[in-house]
């Protein structure tokens, strides 16, 4: 855990505000590297996640934005898909939270997220192709009458399946990783709403899921990136439709 300390730093980030639809916009394309993100959106989570890590705050600037009252010039000027999280790099905008994390871990100097084992690297792309049936399993699962599916316990059996494969550390790829990044913003998330929605604890009987979150929770890159889960809660039950 000595490289995560090192790579997180000791300063605490003051975070900036976000913008809206009054707000003007940044100089756009002067060199300045920047990643959009909102501070509730677990995809542009991730990224953020790996510009802490990495230790390259003063390289990448954040620029948050309100997705309930979004600036026109986003849309307009930087970004067609009108989302987040996107990355301003040299003259061009990329999006997608999974490639801009590989992306900036490839692109800018600090620790490595990925290892060079060809057979964790191989588990990696099957990690991160599952993440989306994962995410889509819990989402449906929050609004649903009733109780727990069984779709949703064989998911995240998934995870505590996945968390035993190597046996050199407490993480996905044994070291904390791209993957543990791709997976923590929506488990935090799930945790939580499954808890005070279904009274359903995603770490019962799943010892390894439950060492994962609690290291997760030393890794600074990480937690000054978490947000008030009350709040990211009632953000996603308006979302989801959820009284």
């Amino acid at each position: 855990m000595a490289a995560v300390a090192a790579a997180s730093g000791p300063v605490k980030e003051v975070l900036p505000p976000s913008l809206n639809s009054s707000s003007e916009p940044p100089a756009l394309f002067d060199g300045t590297t920047r990643l959009y993100i909102s501070y509730i959106c677990p995809y542009a989570q991730r990224p953020w996640i790996v510009r802490n890590f990495k230790g390259v705050q003063e390289k990448i600037k954040l620029v948050p934005i309100d997705l309930q009252n979004r600036p026109d010039w986003y849309k307009e000027k930087i970004y067609p898909g009108n989302k987040v999280p996107a990355l301003e790099h040299n003259n061009e905008v990329k999006g997608e939270s999974l490639d801009l994390i590989k992306f900036i871990d490839e692109t800018f100097e600090g620790p490595k997220l990925l290892p060079d084992d060809p057979a964790k690297r191989q588990f990696a792309e099957e990690l991160f192709s599952y993440t989306d049936n994962f995410n889509i399993v819990n989402f449906k699962a929050l609004p649903a009458l009733g109780d727990i599916g069984e779709e949703l316990v064989a998911a995240f059996n998934k995870l505590e399946d996945a968390l035993s494969k190597f046996d050199d550390g407490l993480f996905f790829l044994g070291q904390f990783s791209l993957v543990d990044i791709a997976y923590a913003p929506f488990v935090e998330r799930f945790q939580y709403s499954l808890t005070e929605l279904k009274n359903y604890d995603i770490t019962k009987g799943r010892p390894k899921l439950a060492l994962w979150i609690e290291e997760l929770n030393k890794i600074d890159a990480y937690t000054d990136t978490v947000q008030d889960p009350k709040k990211l809660l009632t953000a996603a039950k308006k979302r989801l439709g959820i009284a």
